[in-house]
C-alpha cells in the first residue's frame, strides 16, 4: 500500500563543516496497517512524514501509494493522503461544520449530499451537537476531533499522524487513539503514526518501525518488537537492561 524505496534526504551536518547527514528510508506497509514510528528525537521521523506528505522533496528514491508512483513534484494537496499535526490547523473564524467541510471542498461549495457527509463525520467523532461552534469555544481534544473528522472525510487511503495527541491529557490521548483505530478500521485506512510513546504504539499499532540516525533499524509486529527487542539501540531506547555481551 505504502512503499518507500531508498527515499532519502540530506542536511548539512550541524557541527562538521562540509559534511552532511543523510537520511534514507525503506518501508513497506500493507493496506489497513497502523504503524508506529518510534525513535529518539532527531532520528528522522518527522522528516520521513514530510517527504511522504510532499512538504520536503527527497533527493532520491521512490515513493508509491496504492501501487502508484508519487512524483516528488506532486503537491501535498494532490497526494492520496491526509495528515494530522499536533497543531490542529483549524480556521478560527469558521464553525466546526465549516472546518470539517473543508475536507470535501476548499471553497465550501457543498451540496446536500456533502452536508450530510459532514454531519455524519461529526457524529462519528462525537461532535454532532457542536457544529455551530467556533474552535475557540472547544477544548483541545474537541479541536483535534474536528481535525480528525476533516481528515477522514477526505476518504484518502493513507493517514499520517505527527504526534497530534501528545499535548493531551493521558486519558484523552488514549480516547483519541482508540477513535483513530476505530475509524481507520471502518474506512480501511492505512495509518503511519509518529510517537515517542511505546504505550501509544502498543494500544493501536499492529506494527512498529524503529528509526535511528535516519534509517529504519527494525520493522515488525508491535508485540514482538516492544516485548522482546533484539536490536541493542531499540533496547536502549525502551530503557531495557542490556545483556552483558552487548
Amino acid at each position: 500500500m505504502l512503499t518507500l524505496t531508498q527515499l532519502s534526504h540530506s542536511y548539512p551536518h550541524p557541527t562538521q563543516r562540509g559534511q552532511s547527514t543523510e537520511l534514507c528510508f525503506d518501508l513497506d506497509l500493507q493496506r489497513g496497517d497502523i504503524v508506529a514510528l518510534l525513535g529518539p528525537s532527531g532520528a528522522g521521523k518527522s522528516t520521513l512524514l514530510a517527504m511522504i506528505a510532499g512538504f520536503l522533496k527527497p533527493h532520491s528514491g521512490e515513493l508509491q501509494i496504492d501501487g502508484k508512483r508519487i512524483e516528488a513534484s506532486l503537491a501535498p494537496a494532490e497526494r492520496p493522503l491526509s495528515i494530522l499535526f499536533q497543531e490542529h490547523n483549524l480556521f478560527p473564524h469558521l464553525s466546526v461544520f465549516e472546518n470539517i467541510g473543508l475536507g470535501l471542498h476548499p471553497g465550501l461549495s457543498l451540496n446536500d449530499s456533502d452536508r450530510e457527509q459532514v454531519k455524519a463525520a461529526a457524529a462519528k467523532v462525537g461532535l454532532d451537537t457542536y457544529l455551530d461552534r467556533l474552535p475557540e469555544q472547544l477544548s483541545g481534544g474537541q479541536r483535534q476531533r474536528v481535525a480528525l473528522a476533516r481528515c477522514l472525510l477526505r476518504q484518502r487511503p493513507l493517514l499520517l499522524l505527527d504526534e497530534p495527541f501528545s499535548a493531551l491529557d493521558p486519558a484523552l490521548r488514549q480516547e483519541m487513539l482508540m477513535l483513530v483505530q476505530q475509524l481507520a478500521s471502518e474506512q480501511k485506512t492505512t495509518v503511519l503514526m509518529v510517537t515517542h510513546s511505546p504505550e501509544d504504539a502498543r494500544k493501536i499499532a499492529n506494527r512498529c518501525a524503529f528509526i535511528e540516525e535516519g534509517r529504519v533499524k527494525v520493522f515488525g509486529a508491535t508485540s514482538e518488537l516492544l516485548t522482546r527487542p533484539s536490536e541493542p539501540a531499540l533496547r536502549r531506547y525502551l530503557g531495557m537492561a542490556q545483556d552483558n555481551n552487548e
